[in-house]
């Protein structure tokens, strides 16, 4: 790789133009360093995300949240349904955002406006560069960085928050743990004729979840998961067969269905950085993590990586530290290390306690919903730990 008039010099490159990217250079930027962030082109993202209490408060800090609350739904409440037909049944569960004294768990929003609040806030900082291009290359040494691009860079610290199929992590050599799962999702919006009220309502299938989440207005989000032939087959039905399959499913507690946009499918995966560094390089978002689509863990996850970082930068430039250093990137790798692999862990035996038709499997998850119901401390607990950030 070799260097040209063109090359500037940086304190923190991200690579990475999504919610996660976006986040983490507004975060280096806020602290003051001298940031490019890299946001080649995106393909067009229907998709929504849960925004939990913590992440919201952390868009707060950031300035940010102003401009996504408008086009936001608060989630007051998260209804669980056992739907695997099994000769145990779970209760219904409801977990209700008053009782930990919140307004809400969280909201949520969909992708597109809140990138376009991201990236509106983003061209806001003096000290941000903003370059609508992908990088080809990456070179990490142990004195800086050099980033291939048209308009290449150097810097101090890179931060790869370039999606699942991360280039800086595969340029670094960080391997990956996976575990591919029998399952995809189908993910889009519909209008609906009954209100949600605010719930959000996850009904646990043989299958995997089929979740319902809340957007402004009377329409709201959905992911179901079913077997990968069966996502195809929804895919492909009429619009208006698809709404009656999704009203079947939903038994329907909003209504009349309406399909709203595309149809996404994606297949089921979990994937885990073996290592979150590497020299001059720490990971964010799906480059880090990815998990299955239970319990709105994964953006909240990667947001949370983004704050670290964040904070981390702010703290080596108050002490005159090389933000880039190691001991930068091992504090980071200490402090999001455990909170990527207790949440992966999590969602990965939910996620396969549904899939197993094996009655202690069941007995074992009808119990543990049961004492949640009864034991208020343990619920308000579990609440806690839902949305902390």
């Amino acid at each position: 790789m070799m260097k040209n008039a063109e090359t500037q010099r940086f304190q923190v490159a991200v690579v990475g133009g999504g919610p996660a990217g976006l986040v983490a250079a507004l975060a280096a930027a806020k602290a003051g360093a001298k940031t490019v962030l890299y946001a080649g082109p995106r393909p067009a993202d229907n998709r929504t995300t849960a925004l939990l209490s913590g992440s919201v408060s952390a868009l707060e800090k950031l300035g940010v949240w102003h401009a996504c609350a408008p086009a936001a739904s608060p989630l007051r409440a998260i209804r669980l349904i056992d739907d695997l037909g099994g000769l145990v049944r779970a209760p219904e569960t409801i977990f209700r955002a008053e009782e930990i004294d919140l307004e809400a768990f969280g909201q949520n929003i969909e992708n597109r406006q809140l990138v376009a609040a991201l990236t509106a806030e983003a061209e806001r900082y003096a000290t941000l560069t903003i370059r609508a291009e992908a990088i080809t290359g990456l070179v990490l040494l142990h004195d800086g960085a050099t980033l291939d691009a048209p308009t290449p860079a150097e810097a101090d610290l890179v931060i790869g928050a370039d999606g699942r199929n991360s280039l800086c992590r595969e340029t670094a050599g960080i391997a990956l743990d996976r575990r591919e799962y029998p399952q995809a999702a189908v993910s889009c919006t519909l209008s609906h004729t009954r209100p949600h009220d605010g719930i959000s309502t996850e009904f646990h299938t043989r299958t995997g979840p089929f979740t319902l989440v809340p957007l402004s207005g009377e329409r709201s989000s959905l992911v179901w998961v079913v077997e990968p032939e069966r996502a195809q087959e929804l895919r492909a039905l009429p619009e208006p067969d698809f709404a009656r399959a999704v009203e079947r499913q939903a038994r329907s507690i909003l209504g009349k269905m309406t399909l709203e946009g595309d149809r996404i499918v994606f297949p089921l995966a979990s994937q885990t950085a073996r290592s979150l560094i590497a020299e001059r390089l720490v990971l964010v978002g799906e480059a880090a993590h990815i998990l299955p689509p239970i319990g709105a863990q994964g953006f909240n996850l990667g947001l949370r990586d983004a704050v670290a970082i964040g904070r981390l930068i702010a703290d080596a430039i108050a002490d005159g530290r090389d933000f880039g250093g190691d001991d930068v990137t091992k504090d980071y790798e200490r402090a999001r290390r455990s909170d990527v692999s207790s949440r992966a862990i999590a969602t990965d035996l939910l996620n396969r306690s549904l899939l197993y038709d094996f009655l202690p499997v069941q007995a074992a998850r009808g119990l543990g919903l049961t004492l949640v119901n009864r034991i208020a401390p343990l619920r308000r607990a579990l609440m806690r730990q839902g949305v902390g950030g």
